[in-house]
């Protein structure tokens, strides 16, 4: 068994305009401060980081590093959620995913997946620079909105739309594969890859790659209502990052899973500060390191309460708190006496 790292901090939900939350150095310095020892970094933020860059030069990269570690900080992965977004986009989430991509690209939907294809590879080659071996993203999707539809869906549809989204993930996989990356789906409600049947049909269709695995998430499995304990060990051979983060599901006479198009604070499903939701992570953190995780845990903030500082320090005990230092020693070896091969047939009744 490995005793998992952390804590990491996911950079997405503090990256801002305002100090000290625009630019690494001075978001690095805070994070250190905090607690943290390591940084998830968006390659799609270019305040904190230039992941065309990265994806070219050493020198970039090992000042990155070294600019983390005057703060006795690392990295522990990369994240391309934004650019992973772009690689499956439906119609009806055109205009708003267009404010993903740069601007000459906007109403443009084959010249913004290519330019996201382009920037996962880059991201990539940037983790490879870095010395990273794990990349987090989304899957995108073309089959959400018809998760629940009336009338019915009709036949080979979600077949094409996964067929179409093997087709144009596969490329990335084997650039991951080329880079010494393993390329981990956030399984996330919205995205095609929501939960393990949809991942089990996407697996199969990139022919089980090597470089396909997961990101998990249990806040995502309490809001569908899904066994997050018996998922980490169906998908114990492919979950390869993993995000902090707690939630609450409150069903009420009124609304469950859907929400009722309520607001983040008056759903029955909510995100919470660690500690504050129904995350059993005392169970999640014993059964990762049973199953012998080798990565990072990572703290990923989205409360409707709490403010995010707040959130962060308290996360960081949370999460040190949790974190199982595994044993190195049997505890009952005390009671161990040599037996030999005669001794054993004795005690069997083995002539």
């Amino acid at each position: 068994m490995q005793t998992i790292k952390g804590p990491s901090l996911h950079l997405a939900q503090f990256s801002d305009a305002t100090t000290p939350f625009n630019s690494l150095p001075a978001i690095s310095k805070w994070a250190a401060g905090t607690g943290f020892k390591a940084l998830q970094i968006p390659a799609w933020d270019e305040r904190l980081f230039d992941v065309g860059l990265a994806a070219e030069s050493q020198t970039y990269c090992d000042d990155i590093k070294g600019g983390l570690a005057e703060h006795g900080l690392v990295i522990s992965e990369l994240t391309t959620h934004i650019f992973g977004q772009l690689v499956a986009v439906h119609p009806a989430y055109d205009s708003m995913c267009d404010n993903f991509a740069p601007a000459a690209l906007r109403g443009n939907p084959q010249a913004r997946t290519a330019w996201a294809l382009e920037k996962l590879e880059q991201a990539a080659r940037a983790s490879r620079r870095l010395g990273l071996t794990e990349m987090g993203t989304f899957s995108g999707s073309f089959a959400w909105p018809y998760l629940f539809p009336f009338p019915q869906r009709p036949d080979g549809l979600i077949e094409a739309a996964f067929d179409e989204l093997a087709r144009r993930w596969l490329p990335i996989l084997d650039a991951c594969d080329e880079q010494g990356v393993n390329l981990c789906y956030e399984i996330h409600p919205s995205e095609d890859l929501h939960d393990g049947a949809s991942f089990e049909r996407f697996y199969e269709l990139v022919g089980e790659h090597a470089r396909c695995n997961i990101l998990f998430d249990p806040s995502h499995f309490v809001l569908q209502q899904l066994n997050y304990l018996d998922y980490l060990d169906i998908y114990k051979e492919r979950i390869r990052m993993f995000h902090v983060k707690d939630a609450e599901f409150n069903p009420t006479g009124r609304q469950g899973i859907y929400g009722g198009y309520t607001s983040w604070i008056e759903r029955a499903g909510r995100f919470r500060s660690l500690g504050d939701g129904q995350v059993d992570f005392k169970a999640i953190f014993s059964k990762l390191a049973q199953n012998d995780y080798a990565g990072w845990a990572a703290l990923e903030w989205e409360c409707c309460l709490k403010d995010q500082e707040d959130g962060a320090r308290e996360g960081v005990e949370f999460i040190n708190r949790h974190i199982i230092n595994v044993t190195t020693k049997i505890f009952d070896d005390f009671a161990g006496a040599a037996v030999d091969r005669s001794q054993i047939n004795a005690m069997l009744g083995i002539a």
